[in-house]
């Protein structure tokens, strides 16, 4: 029911629920371009599949590095300082894919990522404990599904974007037309692929450092943490934040979800490239399209028809049942596809591509339950929580590795993807039971 008392309340949340929203379509931009860039560098760079997942172990080892600074960082200099210090190491990033795309050094866009990373690191820990807590507890999921609407919206739209603006006229350069040419007239035609990237990478150059000055200048308040919190307080023989058995357990499902999120979202490229799909460059888009979806249902029912532990028990089920179509589903047969969109003109994809796309609608939820469960009672140490959970996006950097030793060492692309059904179970324990722990 609305009230006098409620409708202030509201009002002061718009401001930064739209300013976040910005950040969150940046995060999304960013992080989802990832899934176009491995199977691109692949190329580029000369790269086994194994090899081209360090793309994503330089981008997400960023979050387990710098967590903990960054929270310091914000503790000395404000939420509103930090995030505007996160966008102008982002620019920096930015800027170092020029000389890496002129050069084609594989370590230098490493180095590159981990610049991006570290500054969506610093962003990351300062919006998602705002969104937390500028409101009841209870919707905390609700509004972190919003923010997730605008971040894979985003997903949705990059890996268009690039295909068009980079992929065009790939025929020249397959590996039959490649092998044909000459050691000198090869080098040059992979340098102009390369050199693709340098005007993008302008663009977000200049886009990073606008979306600077406009928080910088905005009236965004700073978050009242501690006055959000109060009715949470820890209890007072609690000393460190690793008494708190559903904070610990909540940074392991993480650390499993972000993985599984990764591998469904960068490899599915990969994968495409691997059974031949024409369009393999835009095939992020496909997941990022579930995870919209799943957005749509946490915003439309919590938490008036479903809870924040059963949208995560959910969630859990439906990436083992959706991992098992991975595994065994046909990679000739385009009928699920067909069936779901291709009336409608959309390509159509093989099942097991299309069932791992789906993971996407799995892990949409996942995030926005884990961490007001995780959170609740912290009380004081809110903010190192925070940072504990954000170490967990090094699931990121560690599992899409695995998968892609697996996938290299078995010579079986498809069967690797059995490696996330572990991931799923810990994240089914962590819905069920593990969020219920206060004590070890």
């Amino acid at each position: 029911m609305d009230t006098v008392l409620d409708r202030p309340q509201q009002k002061n949340t718009l401001l930064p629920m739209v300013i976040i929203g910005t950040l969150f379509f940046v995060f999304g931009f960013v992080t989802w371009l990832n899934g176009s860039l491995i199977p691109f560098l692949k190329l580029v760079c000369h790269l086994t599949e194994s090899q081209a997942m360090w793309v994503t172990f330089a981008f997400y080892i960023a979050y387990v590095v710098m967590a903990l600074p960054m929270s310091w960082v914000l503790n000395r200099i404000g939420y509103k300082n930090g995030m505007v210090a996160g966008l102008g190491i982002m620019a920096a990033g930015a800027v170092l894919f020029i000389p890496a795309a002129q050069t084609t050094l594989y370590s230098l866009f490493l180095v590159a990522l981990f610049t991006l990373g570290t500054g969506l690191t610093i962003l990351q820990t300062a919006s998602n404990p705002y969104i937390v807590c500028i409101g009841p507890r209870e919707t905390a999921a609700m509004r972190i599904s919003v923010m997730g609407l605008v971040n894979k919206g985003a997903g949705v739209v990059v890996p268009l974007i690039f295909t068009a603006w980079i992929l065009t006229g790939m025929d020249q350069f397959t590996p039959e037309v490649l092998a044909a040419l000459s050691e000198e007239e090869k080098a040059s035609r992979i340098a102009e692929l390369s050199n693709r990237l340098v005007t993008p990478y302008i663009y977000m150059t200049i886009a990073l450092l606008a979306l600077m000055a406009f928080v910088k200048f905005s009236p965004l308040p700073e978050p009242e943490l501690e006055q959000a919190v109060e009715q949470g307080v820890a209890p007072e023989h609690r000393t460190s934040v690793l008494q708190f058995p559903q904070l610990m357990l909540g940074v392991a499902a993480l650390f499993f979800y972000v993985g599984v999120e990764v591998i469904a979202g960068d490899t599915i490229g990969l994968y495409g490239q691997h059974l031949k799909v024409a369009h393999w460059g835009a095939l992020t888009s496909y997941t990022m399209v579930f995870m919209v979806l799943g957005y749509l249902v946490g915003v439309s029912c919590i938490p008036k028809y479903l809870s924040q532990p059963r949208a995560l028990q959910g969630s859990a089920m439906f990436g083992i049942l959706f991992t098992l179509g991975v595994m065994f589903g046909s990679a000739e047969s385009h009928q699920l596809s067909a069936a779901l969109f291709g009336w409608a003109g959309i390509p159509t994809v093989p099942d097991t591509v299309l069932f791992l796309a789906m993971l996407g609608f799995a892990n949409a939820l996942v995030w926005p339950a884990v961490w007001p469960l995780a959170l609740e009672g912290l009380g004081k140490f809110t903010a190192t929580a925070s940072a504990l959970l954000i170490m967990g996006i090094a699931g990121g950097a560690v599992l899409p590795k695995v998968y892609g030793y697996l996938s290299t060492a078995s010579g079986d692309a498809q069967g690797a993807y059995w490696m996330m059904i572990p991931c799923y179970a810990f994240i089914l324990y962590y819905a069920f039971s593990g969020y219920k722990k206060r004590q070890w």
